[in-house]
């Protein structure tokens, strides 16, 4: 059975910081690309990082970087996104992603994570 499941969610004020998690099983985590994207109420689903777990590349949306930094840890099946300096634009429900590095024509998602930002 695949799952992803996001943790580390919560509600902070700004300038403060958060570190989500996602825990993998069902599938080869080192093989995949493990994505956050997050969804605030009302919007479209925005991609927010990525990881490739075959070499460690990343990439981030321009509002986050700086800011975030998404990392792999492949013996945990567990890919993290640290959150610092957040601001009330960031709250939103965090999902993780995963599809092969070989392909993207299938990605697993999580249920997401919850997180507001107060000023």
């Amino acid at each position: 059975q695949v799952k992803l499941v996001e943790s580390g969610g919560g509600s902070v004020q700004a300038g403060e910081s958060l570190k989500l998690a996602c825990l993998v099983s069902g599938f080869s985590f080192v093989n995949f690309a493990m994505s956050w994207y997050r969804q605030a109420p009302g919007q479209e689903r925005e991609f927010v990082a990525r990881i490739d777990n075959t070499d460690g590349t990343t990439e981030y949306a321009e509002s986050v970087k700086g800011r975030f930094t998404i990392s792999s840890d492949n013996s945990e099946n567990t890919v993290y996104l640290q959150m610092n300096s957040l601001k009330p634009g960031d709250t939103a429900v965090y999902l993780c992603a995963g599809h092969p590095v070989i392909s993207a024509a299938i990605t697993y998602w999580g249920k997401g994570t919850r997180v507001t930002v107060s000023s």
